[in-house]
């Protein structure tokens, strides 16, 4: 059952205020109605149910912000989620990026790292078919310390690999659970934390950016700001990969070209 909103007594504008400044998380970016169900969540977890009594409870009780700061940031994810989508990623994107030496990777909102640990293994699998070893370097960025902080030991419950082909599971991971993950996949990765609505990209230009299911989460405005900003981030000719419920809209429309409608691949043009 959904947790019941608060209403607001005129206070939630200034809790909003009170979070960003003690975490930096630009809180007044996300759309209304799914910001107050996430702090409804916690609210009702804490026993509060008004915005005044919450922005008390984080005075008195610091270590909340770090359990609000985990409800608000999105953090579902899986190995190859979307087998379809990671199909296409093996077959037509990373054979076309290996052909450029060395490319660049951003993984944004990468939540605990399935997503740019996945695809890392598609490099070193490409790579591999080669003969040869894997050249690429995959920025992976949240806001969320503590989900970077389980990227970063790289375990994994078996849930997480469900979508995991066989051979692969049983050439990147220990015995499990937990499923440790090959050290050769994370040396591909770079660990950033990073605002995605407030920060400029960690090292662009990049030839593939991936965010999945993140900036639907955003209201209209800052979706468009972001667009512009993987769009600026990106070398011409580069990818953009969104998730399977988000697509362009507005002006970033014009400018990227669309590569496979389906799987909401989209490309800069050259």
């Amino acid at each position: 059952m959904m947790p019941a909103l608060p209403a607001d007594d005129g206070t939630l504008a200034m809790l909003l205020a009170k979070v960003e400044r003690a975490r930096g998380l630009q809180l007044t970016s996300y759309k209304q109605p799914c910001l107050r169900r996430r702090l409804a969540v916690r609210m009702r977890a804490r026993g509060v149910h008004s915005f005044g009594a919450y922005a008390a409870l984080l005075d008195s009780v610091p270590e909340e912000y770090d359990l609000l700061l985990d409800a608000l940031t999105i953090n579902v994810t899986k190995f190859f989620r979307n087998p379809d989508t990671y199909t296409l990623l093996r077959e037509r994107v990373v054979p076309d990026l290996a052909t450029h030496g060395a490319p660049a990777v951003w993984s944004a909102g990468c939540a605990t790292g399935e997503e740019p640990y996945s695809l890392a293994i598609l490099f070193i699998e490409h790579a591999a078919r080669a003969g040869k070893r894997a050249r690429v370097r995959i920025d992976a960025t949240d806001l969320d310390p503590g989900a970077l902080e389980r990227m970063q030991r790289a375990e994994y419950p078996a849930a997480a690999l469900e979508d995991v082909p066989r051979d692969l599971l049983a050439r990147y991971f220990s015995p499990g659970p937990p499923y440790r993950l090959d050290a050769g996949v994370q040396k591909l990765v770079r660990l950033v934390r990073h605002d995605l609505t407030r920060e400029a990209p960690p090292e662009p230009p990049y030839h593939l950016v991936v965010c999945r299911n993140v900036v639907i989460y955003f209201d209209r405005p800052t979706q468009e700001r972001l667009f512009q900003r993987f769009f600026d981030a990106l070398v011409p000719g580069g990818y953009l990969l969104l998730g399977k419920v988000e697509t362009l809209f507005g002006p970033a429309r014009a400018r990227f070209a669309i590569a496979d409608v389906r799987e909401r691949l989209f490309r800069r043009p050259v």
